[in-house]
């Protein structure tokens, strides 16, 4: 046999089926290839997923995440390849990619390993392509920065490799984990995967051992993929930091000497407690600029108000209001209103003005409310609290716009999209219907065909052909580009990326038959998706908000329970319920879950009801209750989890399900 594919999967089956499609064509044009996935105890439906639409797949099922180098193994063990692939799941692979790689390793028998051009989701190039080996000395150089403010360098640019051609093939010391390409025989002589890695470093040690066994590793441009840069695994999480780091500390101390190991190990360290104080630090920062902030504003106001009130209306004939009552006031005006303000969501990252303007009139009747009950002793003007509030709503509001202009803090709105769908007039047809299912809004929608023949010249329905996709991007101001797979190989889709000239457009391919479209903006987001506009429940904000409703009503049906349990069917089952919530293992709602139903949904707790309990009569029908979770999760608000609970009430102690 040629060459056995492996995919080690955890919970990433939208990519991981759009990979398998791409992998399934470059296979062919080779011939003779096995596919592995191994799955690590995902809970997204991914194993089903091939099951049913790539049952040649050979599955290994695993129980519980025992990590990359593991899972990597446990396929090579049974594989039957002259050459092994380790191949990413967050990856779309050219046609001839298999076939360039097999051959360029038959032509180098001095090769052992082999890694290719990587493009992200939006074209630009990936400089882990090629990697050298992270020295003591390399690895100081990309720790401080040198390597980025130097990428070329010769002396300052050995990790990335950035002194050799992006498009040249030349020999490289590390090649990177999501495609690598190894020869059986290499693997046999120098061993597999260190398992004392979980993920990270292993790439590097095996390519390490790989030159220590006598072979060379290639980097080979010839052959391109899409990697969509870990949709598993945020690379701007502090916890990818250590166990980043941390994996370079254990692979330092396999191969350096006692001395450099020391050395690196100190570096490594070192990083990991900058980085980590550093996002710590600018997080806090973060999330406090725009609250001290509106507090400055507010604070200027409340004194230019209060000297002129007490200048020209209350004290004219001399005298003034006391410093510690005013300074109390204060303190206590801009505290209720900056808490109004983040209850209201208005310091969430990108937010709604009608959001400020909900927390001041919030924050306005607590204040007002409060000053009511004070003792007169208290009470220093009522007018002077008027002003102020009514300083916060035109003063924070404009301070708002004029952020929002200059691009310190960008505000909420509607967003413009101008797509361009790319495919035969029945793919684009159905995503154009997708679209309008899954609520994206277009403002502008070109229809490009992906044929370049003639005699498609007269067809009204499209708007050009696709060697103009560029010219369309330009002139039409695109800023969305879905390619429809059914239509487009992975080559022309790599292409097409690669020669549009502006960056800030979205590439996302839809695969055919699929009730997704799947892309990739950025390495925090590493990959997008519309899954029947799923995002509502699933936006951060959406989750905390469902997450303190959840903890919140279980301590109120908690207080309230010797009333409760006087309704509620199965007692002992809903005081299980309400510990099951606070300890995070269910919420009060989910959803309605079939076998047809799962693998499509951002994953949620099981819930105690359903959005199928809103209805009178129990929905049976798979694609109703396939809707109805759709229509709740892309239009969740905490009020519907209300409405949901209280309609059915004595329904409480309901098992989760």
């Amino acid at each position: 046999m040629k060459l056995s594919v492996i995919i080690v999967n955890y919970n990433v089956q939208y990519f991981l089926e759009n990979c398998l499609r791409t992998v399934q064509v470059a296979a062919d044009k080779l011939g003779d290839c096995e596919v592995f996935v191994v799955d690590n105890n995902s809970v997204d439906g991914s194993m089903k997923m091939v099951k049913e639409k790539f049952p040649e797949v050979i599955r290994i099922e695993n129980k519980v995440n025992v990590g990359f180098s593991k899972a990597n193994n446990q396929a090579i063990r049974q594989s039957k390849g002259e050459f092994i692939l380790l191949l990413n799941p967050d990856t779309v692979v050219e046609e001839n990619t298999f076939l360039d790689c097999y051959q360029f390793m038959k032509d180098t028998p001095e090769a052992g390993g082999l890694g290719i051009s990587m493009i992200d989701g939006k074209g630009v190039f990936l400089p882990e392509s090629k990697r050298g080996l992270p020295t003591p000395e390399v690895a100081f150089y990309k720790i401080f920065g040198l390597s980025s403010i130097f990428p070329k360098s010769k002396k300052f640019g050995k990790y990335h490799l950035g002194f050799l051609d992006n498009n040249e093939t030349n020999e490289v010391d590390v090649l990177s984990g999501a495609y690598m390409w190894l020869r059986k025989e290499t693997l046999d002589k120098v061993g597999l995967l260190d398992e004392s890695f979980f993920m990270y470093g292993e790439d590097i040690d095996l390519s390490y051992r790989i030159t220590l066994g006598g072979y060379k590793n290639y980097y080979f441009p010839k052959a391109r993929i899409i990697h969509y840069k870990g949709e598993s695994t945020k690379k701007s999480s502090i916890n990818y930091v250590f166990v980043f780091y941390k994996a370079m500390v254990i692979f330092a101390k396999k191969h350096f000497s006692q001395k450099n190991a020391k050395l690196f190990s100190f570096f490594i360290n070192l990083a990991i407690y900058l980085r980590a104080a550093l996002a710590v630090l600018m997080r806090f920062l973060r999330q406090i600029a725009l609250p001290l902030f509106d507090a400055v504003i507010l604070l200027f106001g409340m004194s230019f108000i209060t000297k002129y009130y007490e200048e020209n209306v209350r004290f004219v004939d001399g005298g003034a209001y006391p410093d510690e009552l005013i300074h109390i006031g204060f303190t206590v005006m801009i505290s209720m209103i900056l808490l109004a303000n983040t209850f209201s969501s208005a310091y969430s990252k990108r937010h709604k003005i009608s959001n400020l303007f909900k927390g001041i009139f919030l924050g306005g009747i607590v204040i007002l409310t409060s000053y009511s009950l004070l003792d007169e002793a208290f009470r220093f003007s009522r007018a002077i609290i008027l002003l102020s509030i009514l300083w916060a709503l035109i003063a924070l509001p404009l301070t708002r716009f004029l952020l929002h202009l200059f691009g310190i803090n960008k505000l909420k709105g509607k967003q413009s999209k101008r797509i361009a769908i790319v495919g035969s007039k029945k793919e684009v047809k159905r995503i154009e219907q997708f679209l309008k299912e899954t609520l994206v809004e277009a403002d502008f929608l070109a229809r490009i065909n992906p044929l370049n023949e003639n005699e498609i010249e007269n067809d009204n329905f499209y708007l050009s052909r696709l060697y103009q996709l560029n010219d369309v991007v330009e002139i039409y101001k695109i800023n969305e580009v879905i390619f429809c797979s059914k239509d487009l190989g992975a080559f022309e889709i790599l292409s097409q990326m690669s020669e549009i000239k502006d960056k800030n457009v979205e590439f996302k391919i839809a695969p055919p038959e699929s009730l997704y479209i799947i892309g990739s903006n950025s390495i925090q987001n590493s990959g997008e998706f519309y899954i029947m506009d799923t995002n509502a429940v699933s936006k951060p904000n959406n989750r905390r908000k469902k997450r303190v409703f959840d903890i919140g009503l279980s301590f109120l049906f908690l207080l309230l329970s010797p009333i409760l349990l006087l309704i509620v069917r199965s007692k002992v089952q809903f005081l299980r319920n309400i510990f099951y919530i606070i300890k995070g293992n269910a919420s009060w709602v989910g959803y309605q879950w079939s076998d047809k139903v799962g693998d499509q949904l951002p994953m949620q707790q099981k819930g105690i009801f359903t959005p199928s309990d809103n209805f009178e009569r129990e929905l049976t029908d798979p694609e109703l209750i396939v809707k109805t979770n759709y229509q709740y999760s892309r239009n969740y608000t905490t009020l519907k989890d209300i409405e949901i609970i209280f309609k059915n009430i004595a329904k409480l102690g309901t098992p989760p399900h």
